[in-house]
């Protein structure tokens, strides 16, 4: 399966990304701000992918989730490209019928198993470029 995705120039450092099927975010530098900064749209992506897997896993475990949140940080090299060091995700499930276990099974099978995202920033990706004439 190809995911595609574009990005056009508006002004400063600011984008518009616009998926293949059309949605679409403003993209930015940090120093901008109008829009997440790639790296902050990086965590955003795992941080969605891994909660999509988590609640899905526990709905599954008939859990009765009333309310859930992610809290994703990450700590960046100090010297270019400024990778992520660090991940830390935090995961608060509100409801009735949540078990620790069950919670705890659902995350780690998102981290080794389903999360794509997390594991894209964990393998080695080919990359390749094309310049094409306006």
């Amino acid at each position: 399966m190809t995911i595609k995705a574009k990005l056009k120039w508006t002004d400063g450092m600011q984008f518009v990304a616009r998926a293949d099927d059309g949605s679409a975010v403003i993209m930015d530098s940090r120093d901008g701000r109008s829009g997440p900064a790639p790296m902050e749209m990086v965590l955003m992506g795992v941080a969605g992918c891994t909660a999509i897997d988590v609640v899905s896993i526990m709905q599954k475990k008939r859990a009765d989730i009333s309310r859930f949140e992610v809290t994703i940080e990450g700590e960046q090299a100090e010297n270019h490209p400024k990778r992520f060091t660090r991940i830390k995700v935090v995961y608060t499930l509100y409801g009735t019928g949540i078990k620790p276990k069950a919670v705890e099974q659902a995350i780690e099978l998102s981290e080794k198993k389903y999360c794509s995202a997390t594991a894209s920033l964990n393998a080695e990706v080919e990359h390749a470029y094309e310049i094409k004439d306006a």
